[in-house]
């Protein structure tokens, strides 16, 4: 059983749903604003930050809607990280929904670094 809560985060992006899937879904555009470069070979991500690198799998995507990743070092079998476009049908705003999971003592720091990778998100787009 994971230890780990899971929690969402929800950032509305000035952007296309096209453009901003091209952000979260690809190494050029997550090397952009996630990590300081990616690379991806089929369905295997490695993330790159400062001295640091970690592995993830991609586990599920949809077009233009959402993508889903798995870190490769998390034995936690129920946890990952995703990046979901949704849409208001009202106003038309696009929003970014990052859901994710973190130890209960440590999700307000991972929340402010989810806030700060998104200020850096906006900040490329516009």
């Amino acid at each position: 059983m994971s230890d780990k809560v899971i929690y969402q985060l929800e950032f509305v992006v000035k952007a296309s749903p096209s453009l901003l899937y091209s952000y979260i879904s690809t190494p050029s555009g997550l090397g952009q604003w996630f990590a300081d470069n990616v690379n991806s070979r089929d369905e295997k991500f490695t993330f790159f930050w400062e001295n640091s690198k970690e592995n993830a799998t991609l586990i599920g995507k949809k077009i233009n809607q959402f993508v889903k990743f798995k870190w490769e070092n998390d034995e936690e079998s129920d946890t990952y990280f995703e990046f979901k476009i949704q849409i208001d049908d009202l106003t038309k705003d696009v929003a970014l929904i990052v859901t994710d999971f973190a130890e209960e003592d440590e999700l307000e720091e991972a929340k402010l670094l989810w806030e700060a990778q998104l200020d850096k998100l906006h900040s490329i787009i516009g």
